[in-house]
């Protein structure tokens, strides 16, 4: 049988977020495969009691006996956070650098892990082989430190994954872009290259995180009072950043929110930070000059049980902010966090603390390609298809164009589950698989298909009903419907009426069963919800969610 390549990724291609993409080599249905990336989107108010989202494996998890190994282009939570809840049900090596491998190491350790799931570290630019597949590490720049593109090699061919990037001309933390490694593969020959889109429709470049550091510097100079600084924990560069610009200007640092000492920690282990400020605990803050301290906190993106929320609502054990103190938010929006984000800055100017944003100055960078640094890569590798992935379906459509601009000779859009045969022949969509997506609902990893989430919706815009129902082997009452309700538009007063209504309309309904009827739990069950329903749906106008539970004697 002919073998083939192919590519497809479960996650992260038709949203920005959750990436899981997945490489095949083989004959039709007796392929090896490798993964490149494992990440988690993050819950919000659409899903309530939800922490994580993450990409169904089902497609690989079937195929588990010819799957490789899972390789890891950089530690954001978007490429790796799903490492751990999801590796026992594909039980394969891991691969990765050594600041990923550190990041990645305590979440193995929180989930009991550290012990069967192999890691193994790459060093910067190595090289490994996994089956048919022989990779090279290329370094890139981000917004966390060892960004790595895979060179993969195949027999078929060779494609560049590109993972998260961009241009920094001065990087803070790590080695610049790898040009001349990327010009050399496109050299050997590339026959496709899956890129990031993120940015695709901000033209010119990203900047670069020196700039910002100076410009950190500038805005921290002369500022009163207590200063919190909100960034994300995993760019090192830009915490590094702040801690020297505190530092610069008479400041102690502290680090607030769980993840921000786990990032500096590993951050450490790995090697970077070296000459990191002294940073304080938060109770030895306390006795500080408001001039003389310097928060770096999560929660930028208004995370409601991230450090800076517990701060902006009062409920922070330690720290307060107030009249006269500062927040400077050193992050972008993420698309889908505006009103998270927006109201958490609008309890903060409640507080009387001034706001700084990327919109009054200069704070942030981005951690992704714009335009032209796209026609950088493209110019630099030279590939025969163009696979946009990272980015809502209108970016990668917009990425599908600009490679068209540019001359590259075919162009695919291939969204989750999209099955790319990228060899032999010309490029083409084979196979559309199910995507599906799990929650992490507290400790528990649930298909979205359980539908939990639609019935807390359900339950916050319409209320609950309760029905209790106690009968004789008759079907006959024997005592009255006893009622509960819950977030029901009532007035004062008006919800015990409420439930003598439905109570009445109950009663009525079960009185009118007979013979078999009565004698049927689920026909009394069935004639006490749609009676109790009618009754309260008159009296409100709403259809809550109503349960009936009848008792037999």
């Amino acid at each position: 049988m002919t073998d083939g390549l192919y590519f497809m990724s479960l996650g992260g291609a038709g949203e920005i977020g959750m990436n899981l993409n997945l490489y095949g080599y083989g004959p039709k249905d007796r392929q090896k495969w490798i993964i490149v990336d494992m990440g988690v989107t993050f819950g919000d108010d659409t899903v309530p009691g939800i922490d994580l989202i993450m990409a169904d494996p089902d497609f690989i998890v079937e195929r588990r006996e010819d799957l490789l190994g899972i390789v890891l282009t950089h530690a954001h939570e978007d490429h790796i956070g799903a490492v751990a809840h999801l590796w026992p049900d594909l039980r394969c090596p891991i691969y990765a650098t050594k600041f990923t491998a550190c990041m990645l190491r305590s979440k193995l350790e929180e989930a009991g892990l550290v012990r069967d799931a192999r890691v193994t570290v790459v060093p910067l630019e190595g090289r490994l082989q996994i089956g048919p597949f022989d990779i090279t590490y290329v370094t890139l720049t981000h917004s966390i430190p060892e960004p790595n593109a895979l060179a993969i090699r195949t027999p078929l061919g060779n494609i560049l994954h590109t993972g998260d990037w961009k241009i920094d001309p001065d990087p803070l933390l790590g080695d610049a872009t790898d040009i001349a490694g990327l010009t050399g593969f496109g050299d050997e020959g590339v026959l496709a290259m899956v890129c990031d889109s993120t940015n695709v429709f901000s033209p010119g470049r990203a900047g670069s995180e020196a700039a910002v550091k100076s410009s950190l510097s500038t805005l921290l100079s002369g500022m009163k009072g207590r200063v919190a600084v909100t960034a994300f924990a995993s760019n090192v560069a830009r915490v590094d950043s702040i801690g020297k610009a505190a530092a610069a200007h008479g400041r102690q640092i502290v680090l607030v929110g769980r993840s921000m000492h786990k990032v500096v920690a590993a951050a450490r282990e790995a090697g970077y930070l070296k000459d990191f400020p002294p940073v304080l605990r938060e109770d030895d803050a306390a006795s500080l000059h408001p001039d003389q301290v310097l928060y770096i906190c999560t929660g930028s993106q208004g995370e409601a049980r991230a450090a800076l929320s517990r701060i902006a609502y009062g409920d922070h054990p330690r720290i307060g902010l107030g009249s006269g103190d500062t927040v400077i938010f050193s992050s972008r929006i993420i698309p889908g966090n505006e009103r998270s984000i927006f109201r958490l800055q609008n309890r903060l100017a409640e507080r009387g603390v001034s706001v700084i944003t990327e919109k009054d100055h200069f704070v942030h960078v981005s951690g992704h390609p714009c335009r032209d640094e796209l026609a950088d890569m493209y110019r630099w590798v030279r590939p025969e298809i163009s696979v946009p992935v990272h980015g809502e379906i209108r970016h990668m459509m917009e990425h599908v164009k600009l490679a068209q601009d540019i001359q590259i000779p075919q162009t695919i859009l291939a969204p989750n589950g999209s099955l790319v045969q990228l060899a032999p022949g010309r490029a083409c969509i084979v196979e559309e698989v199910y995507t599906g997506r799990l929650y992490l609902d507290g400790d528990v990893l649930t298909p979205v298909e359980d539908g939990q989430v639609n019935e807390r919706l359900k339950l916050s815009s319409a209320g609950h009903l309760g029905v209790m129902l106690v009968v004789d082997k008759d079907g006959r009452l024997a005592a009255e419907p006893r009622v509960t309700a819950f977030g029901l538009p009532t007035e004062d007063g008006q919800l015990i009426n409420l439930r003598k209504d439905v109570a009445g309309a109950v009663e009525e309904a079960v009185a009118k069963l007979r013979g078999k009827q009565a004698r049927d739990d689920d026909m009394v069950r069935e004639a006490a919800l749609r009676a109790a329903r009618r009754a309260v749906k008159e009296s409100t106008g709403k259809k809550p969610v109503t349960q009936v539970e009848v008792i037999r004697l």
